[in-house]
């Protein structure tokens, strides 16, 4: 597990940054000195979301890989990733340790939605950038109330939108249950169905909700399919995703099933359900899938499997957490070169906050990055995509949504 120190340095050869000269920011800068950046990040690696530790895994091997293709001005970075758990309480802890004891220049890629808001308003007093949080919570693009954090992947309330409209067209007059996380995670996704459906929600939808505490979801399912269910969206983290599938195969229920994007990791999820239990299931991506055989010969991809071959062999190629890791590190490196010789925190919100048009190896074509003092959602686009039993099947065209 991560949780003691790794040292680390950043930028691959691409964008290397020559040594700089002596007038550095560093002194000003908690966790900058003139050889080393400190980045802090909380993950669960134990716990009700562990499956999604190998993120965090996957960035420290992609921050080791930059450290030997370069540095960044001579600089090193420090890459400290603690276990939380997946509990806010820990997670405050954890945070508490990174910035006033460990004294880290930034957090990076902080993974839940229940454990950011946890220390959100701390980290904002502190003026410590929280960058690209590794949730879609729509919230992270409050940059009047929290103008230290930034989100990074597409609004839970913009993904829940699409779904929304899709159901509409394909079952209009569906009856929709809903099983969602009992956090601000699972209601974002209520708060875009309701967005759609208006004044229709009430009489359409049957919500229930779980805790991460839960054993099972098991009861909630049975209530649902009681209940009439024609359409099942399931808004849940791997474990439950999981558990959701294989229980509704169990139980010979066939409604439409839509699943939450943050659960469709073939190796985390739908492998452990049951492949064939998830037939039908429809989803949405902005990430390159490593079990789509249509990025067999994609260039990103290739770039992707060259770094898990040699630097995270032991990660599953199969899991897109892996992907993801990669993805949020390539953004983070490229904020960092743009800083320059100037890594104050202020710099580095400025940075993150002006992307344009930004490329990404493993985003799907035609999905870029953008960031601007008022829009702190990154990436706003996915597509639509069907679990076939062996991958999941890209349809219809790249979607842009506009966050609430």
């Amino acid at each position: 597990m991560l949780h003691r120190r790794t040292l680390l340095t950043t930028i691959g050869a691409a964008t290397l940054v020559p040594a700089a000269p002596a007038i550095l920011r560093a002194a000003e800068t908690p966790g900058v000195t003139a050889t080393e950046i400190r980045l802090g990040n909380t993950m669960p690696y134990s716990g009700p979301a562990s499956a999604y530790g190998t993120i965090g895994k996957a960035i420290a091997a992609r921050f080791k890989m930059a450290n030997d293709e370069g540095s960044f001005a001579g600089r090193k970075i420090n890459f400290i990733s603690y276990d939380d758990g997946y509990s806010p309480p820990k997670t405050v802890e954890q945070t508490r340790r990174l910035i006033e004891e460990d004294g880290v220049a930034a957090l990076f890629a902080d993974l839940g939605t229940p454990t950011n808001s946890a220390i959100n308003r701390y980290v904002n007093l502190k003026k410590v950038p929280h960058l690209f949080l590794a949730t879609g919570a729509d919230k992270w693009g409050d940059y009047k109330h929290f103008p230290w954090t930034i989100g990074w992947q597409p609004s839970y309330v913009t993904e829940a939108q699409v779904y929304a409209k899709y159901i509409l067209k394909q079952k209009p007059d569906a009856k929709i249950g809903i099983l969602f996380q009992n956090d601000d995670f699972g209601k974002d996704y209520l708060t875009g169905v309701r967005d759609v459906l208006k004044d229709k929600y009430e009489k359409q939808v049957k919500a229930v909700s779980y805790e991460v505490t839960d054993a099972t979801i098991d009861s909630q399912l049975v209530s649902l399919q009681s209940a009439g269910i024609d359409v099942l969206m399931t808004i849940a983290t791997p474990k439950f995703a999981a558990q959701a599938i294989r229980k509704v195969a169990q139980m010979n229920w066939k409604p439409m099933h839509v699943l939450t994007g943050v659960s469709v990791s073939v190796g985390a999820v739908m492998i452990p359900a049951g492949p064939q239990n998830g037939v039908g299931i429809i989803s949405s991506a902005y990430l390159k899938d490593p079990t789509d055989p249509r990025w067999d010969n994609d260039a990103g991809m290739k770039q992707w499997r060259t770094f898990m071959a040699k630097y995270y062999p032991d990660g599953d190629v199969k899991d897109g957490g892996n992907v993801s890791g990669f993805a949020l590190t390539h953004t983070m490196l490229h904020v960092l070169a743009q800083c320059g010789n100037d890594l104050s925190r202020q710099n580095m919100m400025k940075q993150a906050t002006s992307l344009h048009d930004l490329e990404n190896p493993v985003l799907l074509p035609g999905i870029k990055i953008n960031t601007s003092p008022t829009n702190y959602h990154p990436v706003r686009q996915l597509q639509l995509m069907r679990w076939t039993g062996k991958t999941w099947d890209l349809f219809g065209d790249i979607i842009e949504g506009a966050s609430t």
